[in-house]
């Protein structure tokens, strides 16, 4: 099937896009996730055919906002193993919550890798639920109403915070991560435009479910991505199953599909919530109070220039977009050396970290460009970043084109 118009249908793409709901599930703080490979069932369905523009404007046109179901997901970044070098420094400067397991900025980070299966619920703006499930334990995120809950059954510790100071479901929804295959194909179509090629590619099952299979693949050769495909819900509109490959091939790097899926109204009692007997309650708003200069503007004062991105701007756009910023600190933001970095134990941990990355020169002067199989990063000598989900070449390009 053709690729995706891109004439006077462009601005019709670009309006049915912007009304595309994001079904949210509260405050995850996931940068990428993927798929557990063969969620398809066998067998293709013999559906009417649909064209790109008709598949996209099913997806924007889909009110979908009461469901329930199973979903499993698999991140493969392909970034360096650390160990627990890279947890003890995100904890030492503040970076993982508010000290609370039950916490959900630091505690859902664990959905950047590996495999990881979540009971997903939701009844409408005000109520969702998400739980982590994991050997002999779950974690569960609940928000209802103004209420949002994060609950660690095995250390028995409740995070309590509002809507509105989470950040998430509530009143912030473009700010929250990704989980769902519909918040995920959301954030794909956004990119959308004339650089991109849009297509169907046939029929599949996902989650017992009919659906078509919408092809979206960047004409950028800067670009890393080398294809998303969306499922889409056949009689619904909605997204079933999400997969990124890069243009590096082999698996996937980011994915999310159902393997069960109701969109019945799901029982109210799925989203209240009281904190069990003897548990340890923190409420957000006096972790914060407690957590003073511990936070991210203490971690910039002490490391100048590394909390303060005001300055932060986007080269480029579309599948090419580079974002870049100064670090404000000679060396910092990549720790390339020991003395860049002031030497002690944050010199060490900078050189570790540089035996990863591949030193650049250019017109910009020289720096470390650090790589995952989709997202890479120039840190400069004196302290400028630049990253994107585009090329090395293409970031060395971008830092010249600042010269």
């Amino acid at each position: 099937m053709a690729p995706y118009a891109s004439d006077d249908s462009t601005s019709t793409r670009r309006k049915a896009v912007r009304y595309v709901v994001p079904v949210t599930v509260v405050g995850v703080a996931a940068a990428t996730i993927g798929l557990v490979p063969a969620l398809a069932d066998s067998g293709d369905p013999d559906l009417p055919e649909i064209t790109a523009q008709q598949l996209v404007e099913k997806i924007a046109a889909s009110d979908v906002e009461r469901f329930s179901g199973t979903v499993k997901i698999t991140a493969d970044l392909g970034l360096p193993d650390f160990g627990g070098l890279a947890d003890g420094f995100l904890s030492a400067t503040g970076e993982r919550g508010d000290g609370s397991s039950a916490d959900p900025s630091a505690r859902l980070t664990e959905l950047v890798t590996g495999t990881h299966t979540l009971r997903v619920a939701a009844d409408g703006p005000d109520r969702q639920r998400l739980s982590l499930l994991e050997k002999g334990a779950e974690y569960s995120l609940i928000h209802n109403g103004k209420d949002v809950w994060g609950y660690d059954s095995a250390s028995n510790e409740v995070h309590h915070s509002t809507a509105e100071e989470s950040g998430a479901a509530g009143g912030d929804r473009e700010h929250s991560a990704p989980v769902t295959p519909k918040e995920l194909a959301d954030q794909a179509l956004k990119a959308v435009d004339d650089t991109t090629s849009v297509t169907v590619d046939g029929t599949l099952h996902v989650a017992g479910r009919d659906a078509y299979k919408l092809v979206i693949r960047p004409k950028d050769d800067a670009s890393t991505v080398g294809a998303v495909t969306v499922a889409v819900d056949a009689g619904t509109g909605t997204p079933l199953k999400f997969t990124l490959t890069p243009a590096s091939g082999g698996a996937a790097v980011v994915d999310a599909g159902f393997t069960q899926v109701s969109f019945d109204k799901p029982d109210a009692s799925a989203f209240d919530f009281t904190p069990p007997k003897g548990a340890k309650v923190t409420e957000a708003d006096d972790a914060e109070s407690e957590a003073g200069a511990k936070g991210p503007e203490g971690f910039g004062q002490e490391f100048p220039g590394l909390g303060e991105t005001d300055d932060a701007k986007v080269l480029g756009e579309g599948w090419g977009a580079i974002a870049t910023f100064d670090s404000g600190a000679e060396g910092l933001a990549g720790l390339p050396s020991g003395a860049a970095a002031g030497g002690g134990d944050m010199g060490g941990f900078g050189d570790f970290l540089g035996s990863f990355g591949d030193k650049v020169t250019g017109k910009f002067g020289s720096g470390t460009v650090y790589s995952t199989r989709l997202v890479n990063a120039l840190v400069t000598d004196d302290g400028k970043v630049y990253v994107g989900a585009v090329t090395k070449d293409a970031l060395v390009k971008a830092a010249d084109g600042q010269k």
